[in-house]
């Protein structure tokens, strides 16, 4: 079985405006079966979307299986307000707000919660973020109140104390996870937690010139090490590609191949347990 963990369908990895805007004020169906057709092609049969707040997703669930692949989706991301993820997600203002979002999920046909806790990378700058996280206390509701409502969390999640408090708090998955340290991923490991890195979203900026590349560089040597480090730990790692990203297309074997040589002859037993992993929780 050949799974993407992290890829989301409304947005194309070149122009995420003008990917967003070819599927207003309607999912664009024709783009969504050519990207499902690519997908079918190179042999993938589950893909695990991050979401979008225009159905995209959820257009691409329906038609999945037509393709022979297995789909779930967020529907759209949840994040708080002021914070990273409102170009994509729904936004709430408080706990209530919240709640009252992921309890209504079901209904509407949502798979899992994905919450956005923290920024970006700056790709300007090794070790550096484009905002602060949520608080530690804040991550801990979020994923409790979506674990009481018997959803899976799949958390956007960068920096090591973000990462920490997740899956101290039993986040299902983290999803980037930059800049962790031993006391973040012993904490994944502990909890069982996924870590699905989507290295190509960083490596695959490698000699476009988009920005300095001894900074793209150190962040993915970064990543690499933390990669070697969890799995050395026995930690479950997901290979998801965040398909869509800028220079990340559909159906791309970009991070298996980074994983393959990163994690080397095991690199096949780790990968189809972290799958394993995600496709029985979401």
């Amino acid at each position: 079985m050949k799974a993407d963990l992290h890829m989301h369908m409304v947005l194309d990895g070149v122009d995420w405006k003008a990917a967003i805007t070819r599927h207003q004020p309607s999912p664009d169906l024709p783009f969504i079966h050519n990207a499902l057709r690519t997908y079918r092609d190179r042999g993938f049969t589950y893909l695990r979307d991050g979401g979008d707040r225009w159905g995209v997703g959820a257009a691409a669930r329906a038609i999945a299986p037509d393709y022979g692949i297995t789909y779930r989706t967020p529907l759209a991301p949840l994040c708080l307000k002021g914070h990273y993820g409102s170009f994509i997600g729904t936004t709430y203002g408080d706990l209530k707000e919240y709640a009252h979002l992921v309890s209504g999920l079901r209904a509407k046909g949502g798979d899992f919660v994905k919450i956005m806790i923290s920024g970006l990378m700056d790709f300007h700058r090794c070790g550096v973020l484009t905002e602060d996280p949520l608080p530690p206390d804040l991550i801990r509701e979020l994923i409790h109140i979506a674990h009481e409502e018997g959803f899976a969390v799949m958390a956007h999640a960068n920096g090591a104390r973000t990462v920490e408090a997740a899956a101290s708090a039993g986040v299902d998955s983290v999803e980037h996870g930059a800049y962790l340290d031993c006391d973040a991923l012993a904490a994944m490991k502990e909890n069982g937690t996924v870590w699905v890195p989507t290295l190509s979203t960083v490596a695959n900026l490698r000699g476009t010139g988009r920005f300095p590349e001894d900074e793209v560089q150190k962040i993915l040597r970064t990543a690499l090490e933390n990669v070697r480090r969890f799995a050395h730990m026995g930690g479950l790692i997901g290979c998801g590609t965040d398909a869509g990203a800028w220079s990340v297309p559909h159906g791309t074997s970009s991070e298996y191949d980074l994983l393959e040589t990163t994690l080397g002859p095991t690199a096949d037993q780790i990968l189809t347990q972290a799958a394993d992993t995600i496709i029985s929780r979401f």
